[in-house]
This record gives C-alpha cells, structure tokens and sequence, in this order.
C-alpha cells in the first residue's frame, strides 16, 4: 500500500513541483535498479515519521483554539473559522523601556494594593490612639415657637438649645493601649505583605527581562543552524543524486533539518509569550523608546 502511495505520489509531482522529489528519486533509482530497497524504505519511514507529527500537532492546534473560544466566553468551534487563517507571529521590538523601578512599583496593581492596605491600617493606629484622650461634642438646635401662626415670623419666636458635651474612657485605658498594640502589630503584617510585594514585583520583572533577552538569542542561534542545515540537505541531496554519498546522509541532515525548524518555530513563540510576561510584569502605561526619540 505505501508502494502504491509513493508511486502515486511520484506521478502527481510532475505537475504539482511541492511533491516529495527526493522520495520519488530514490523509487525510481531503485526500479532502474541503481540502488537496493534500503534507500526506498528509509526515505520512506522518513516520511511516514513526519506525517505522523501532525496529527499531534492538529490536536493541539485544536484544544488552544477551543480554549480561546472558552476564554472569550464563546462555545467550543465558533473561533475556528477566525483563527485558522495562518498569519505569522508579530515582530518583537529588539528593546523595551523598561522604565525607572518606581514606575514599575506604582503601576503593577498588586503593589498599589499591599500599599493602601499599609496606608489604611496604618490610620487604624491613628484611631485607636485617639481613644486615649476627651472628644469634645457640641450639640444643639434651632426652630421657632408660638402660640400663634401670625407670631411665627416675629423675632421672639425664635428658639436656641444647645450644649456642649465631653466623653472620656479614662477608665478602659488598659483596653485602649492594647487595641493599639494589636493595630500597631496588624501594621507590621501589612508593611511585611507590602515589602514581600516589592521584592516580587522586582523579581519578577528583572527574570522577565533575562528571560526574554536570552530567548531572542537563542532564536538568533537556531536560525543560523537552521540556514546551516538547509544548506547540508541541498548538499547532501546533491551528492545523492550525483551518486556520491548513500540516502543515510541524506536521511540525517533531513532529520536534523526538520528538528531545528521545530525548535526555532517553539523559539519564535517563546519569544513573543516572553514579551507578554514581560509587559505583564511591568505592569504597562509606559512608552517605547522610539516614541520617546520622536518627541
């Protein structure tokens, strides 16, 4: 049957050029009788090995696109149609502005938060030792009164009570100093959660950086040996079929070829979901340099 297929296929590439050109070669070098059945049956496993790659491939593809559809509060299968159009991954900009680390503190909203959490607790102390002394209230009122409703707008009938009045617990003083203790200990947690909160923030946005910083070199890396092993398969497919070198040459530098496009597809979206952390780390609201150089 993966005779029949071969064959078939080695037919359908004299007018479709995309076809297996290597494969067809080695079939018909083995029909001429120039070659022995090892050739054919390697580049066939070749073959068949990468075909088996995109069915996992296609599950995955399918799980993140109905996962995005779940995220957008959508059914499974709506965004198929959106999201398969092939596009390329966007260009990462080589620099970020990073900003200054107070920036970077005043915009991640969990530091915000830890920070008025502080803030609040901290006025807390300010009540609770504002017990320890007298409040003072003044207190009164203000209307009219008469016997008739012709007298109401006279001045005499006008009335004024009032009085001043002190509250003081100078008795729960015991009870004061310790609910200002506990308010001042309550405080210390707050300004440990908020330092905790610094210290992760900085944390997290310096590995960021690295992280994307180093993935853009790797990236740089494998595309040179991806360029490199293209240039070994042309070689080695050239000396195959000049009849210099056996098809495992040509075999390995396929394999290899196609390992390094897989890692510099994976490096291409590292890169771009190192971005994202990174401006998630940051916290966002800054400018890029080159919009800083304009102005």
């Amino acid at each position: 049957m993966t005779e029949i297929t071969l064959a078939f296929e080695c037919g359908q590439r004299l007018v479709n050029p995309d076809k297996n050109i290597l494969g067809c070669l080695t079939l018909w070098r083995f029909e001429a009788g120039l070659s022995d059945g090892l050739a054919v049956e390697q580049a066939r496993y070749n073959l068949e090995n990468t075909r088996s790659q995109i069915p996992t491939l296609r599950t995955g593809s399918e799980q993140a696109m109905n996962r995005i559809a779940v995220l957008l509060g959508e059914q499974p299968g709506t965004v198929h149609t959106e999201l398969e159009q092939y596009k390329p991954l966007p260009v990462t900009p080589l620099e970020v502005a990073v900003g200054v680390p107070a920036d970077v503190l005043r915009r991640r909203p969990d530091v915000r938060r830890t920070e008025r959490e502080l803030a609040a607790q901290t006025a807390r102390i300010g009540v609770a030792t504002a017990d320890l002394y007298p409040k003072f209230k003044l207190s009164g009122s203000i209307g009219l009164e008469a016997f008739s409703s012709g007298n109401l707008v006279s001045s005499g009938s006008r009335t004024l009570s009032g009085g001043p009045s002190i509250t003081w617990r100078i008795f729960d003083v015991g009870a004061i100093r310790q609910n200002i203790e506990v308010q001042s200990a309550l405080q210390e947690q707050y300004f440990i959660a908020y330092e905790a909160a610094v210290l992760s923030a900085l944390e997290e946005v310096e590995n960021a950086i690295v992280a994307y910083a180093e993935e853009q070199n790797r990236r740089q890396s494998l595309t040179e040996t991806t360029r490199a092993a293209q240039r070994a398969v042309d070689l080695a497919q050239y000396k195959y079929k000049a009849g210099l070198a056996d098809f495992s040459n040509v075999l390995d530098a396929q394999r290899s070829l196609l390992s390094f496009q897989d890692q510099l597809a994976q490096s291409d979206g590292t890169v771009t979901s190192n971005l994202v952390r990174l401006y998630k780390a940051l916290g966002g609201g800054w400018t890029s340099l080159a919009q800083n150089e304009k102005k």
